[in-house]
């Protein structure tokens, strides 16, 4: 039987810094049925001269130069469009991916049934320069997860907090395709695709360590307490299609707790108007309590808490990241 082709969409967006490394990881796969689609999102440093040389070297590449920056969602669809492959990955051009990544998940994709959808792994976390941070799942001396990652039918977890590396994922394309791919009105790609295909299809985790995800300041987790980012709009946007997709009482109190959550994030970010949209959305499900009835008080008193908070985020990052590296360079697990 011959091996599936494996489409990557690699989008950039001034990544000049680190598209380079990305770009050789792909090369240097062991799996050869690879093609690449590479995405420039109208960048404005130096992106696009090492997309263009890197294609020129490789004869193979396919490209797509948008004028403007169209957002990540619609700018992957665009490669969707095109892929040929069975199996899709979606590539950040920060991202690195270990030489064995594609080849060892290929593998455990043909074995699996049709229920499966997406596959995942562990993966390495690292900071700008490149340094190890931590590993996405602790992991013990042998490099196998400590604790037990859900696998299988994960809606429910999915609903109940992030714990899936994205940049790790190896989706069917049918799925990806079935979907319509991703939702190009929101601003992010990960938690819609999460609920949208886990409710229909299952998920596999492979206990390995396959790509390393790069952490910069500028991540969607602290861009989400950013004013006006649009970031709080999307999440209640897919709380919504959850809140239709649920299929039990234990979905909807895991989704309340989810609700509460951007309750909170929404008064970090002084988004008022929306803490009392997800508000609403909860009272559909239960009664919201005093703590979160206060949280509201507070966003309609308009305090403003933005700009403190998001100073707290920008330290904590820098502290936590050193700390973290400072750990594990005293402290490595034993190959």
């Amino acid at each position: 039987m011959a091996e599936p082709l494996v489409t990557i969409i690699l989008t950039a967006y001034n990544h000049e810094k680190c598209i380079g490394e990305a770009l050789r990881s792909i090369s240097d796969q062991t799996y050869p049925h690879i093609e690449l689609i590479m995405i420039d999102n109208a960048s404005k440093d130096g992106t696009l001269g090492v997309i263009m040389k890197f294609a020129e070297i490789t004869k193979s590449a396919n490209l797509i130069l948008n004028e403007t920056n169209l957002g990540l969602c619609k700018a992957f669809n665009q490669g969707l469009r095109v892929a040929r492959g069975k199996y899709i990955i979606d590539m950040s051009a920060d991202d690195v991916f270990y030489p064995e990544r594609i080849e060892r998940q290929v593998a455990v994709f043909e074995a699996l049934d049709s229920s499966y959808g997406v596959v995942f792994s562990n993966a390495t976390h690292i900071s700008e320069s490149g340094d190890l941070i931590k590993y996405h799942y602790p992991v013990g001396k042998d490099m196998k997860a400590l604790a037990t990652v859900p696998s299988g039918d994960v809606y429910s977890r999915v609903l109940e907090k992030y714990f899936i590396c994205t940049p790790t994922m190896m989706m069917k394309a049918d799925v990806l395709k079935e979907l319509n791919g991703y939702d190009e009105n929101l601003q992010f790609e990960d938690f819609d695709f999460w609920v949208r295909s886990s409710v229909r299809y299952k998920y596999y985790y492979q206990d390995e360590i396959l790509t390393a995800k790069r952490r910069t300041p500028d991540s969607l987790a602290t861009r989400v307490y950013k004013q006006q980012s649009g970031m709080l709009e999307s999440y209640y946007s897919v709380c919504n299609k959850a809140y239709d997709l649920n299929r039990n009482q234990e979905d909807f109190d895991l989704l309340a707790g989810r609700i509460r959550t951007f309750i909170r994030k929404s008064w970090y970010a002084q988004e008022y108007e929306l803490a009392v949209k997800f508000k609403k959305l909860l009272n559909y499900i239960e009664n919201p309590g005093w703590k979160t009835e206060l949280v509201v008080l507070l966003c309609q008193i308009r305090l403003p808490v933005n700009g403190i908070y998001r100073f707290y985020l920008r330290y904590f990052h820098k502290y936590l990241t050193e700390r973290e590296v400072l750990t594990l360079k005293i402290v490595k697990p034993e190959s």
